[in-house]
């Protein structure tokens, strides 16, 4: 048996999210508006009854799940395999610093080519150990919904996996912060899991439930 649906919720805002930097690894905590953030749009996750929530060890990550597990009752589960893509030399720098002094691996980057020689986690390792951990925590479930909580570059880069696309495929963008998206089982088909929504927030106007049936 396993999980039905995926849910995937990108962290709250960070002061490096509003400065234009580049976090990837590094554990950089919420600020204030990221906790609000958190707290705001936990809610309305609850009400899609996740029976398991795993999350990527990184602070902002697991500070944005504490919000549903504080709700529910449930524990949070980490897993190294869903941490953001590492971004060697380029953590804590703007792209504006990145193409001033990387300029041909910043222009090769921008096209989805692979930099070399900078330390970056290829696209492909990525998609890999996101997936890999994300069928594990569903297959560990006998039913239900499992929340995995975590990062814009590896969410994008795991899902495209999950779909049996090439990690760097260009259709996906790393989501905005305290988003979703959903993702559900298929039959015996592949690939295993079917795309439903990407980059969702909490709709105005109407109710949470109905919205997300549409």
């Amino acid at each position: 048996m396993s999980a039905s649906k995926v849910i995937l919720w990108r962290h709250g805002q960070t002061d490096l999210n509003i400065e234009g930097r580049i976090q990837g690894s590094c554990d950089i905590p919420l600020n204030e508006c990221g906790r609000e953030q958190a707290r705001c749009v936990a809610p309305h996750i609850a009400q899609l009854a996740p029976a398991a929530i795993v999350a990527s060890p990184l602070i902002r990550a697991v500070v944005t799940a504490q919000a549903v597990a504080d709700l529910l009752g449930l524990p949070i589960v980490t897993d190294e395999g869903l941490q953001e893509r590492h971004y060697g030399f380029w953590e804590k720098m703007t792209r504006d610093e990145i193409a001033a002094r990387y300029p041909h691996e910043y222009a090769l980057w921008r096209t989805g080519g692979q930099p070399v020689g900078v330390d970056v986690e290829t696209n492909a390792s990525v998609g890999a150990r996101f997936s890999a951990a994300v069928n594990r925590h569903a297959q560990a479930l006998e039913s239900g919904t499992l929340l995995v909580v975590a990062h814009g570059g590896s969410i994008r880069a795991g899902v495209a996996t999950l779909l049996g696309l090439d990690a760097a495929w260009p259709g996906l963008y790393g989501m905005d912060n305290c988003h979703w998206a959903a993702l559900s089982r298929r039959s015996a088909d592949a690939p295993t899991w079917m795309l439903t929504s990407y980059n969702r927030t909490v709709p105005t106007g109407e109710d949470f439930l109905t919205s997300w049936t549409k």
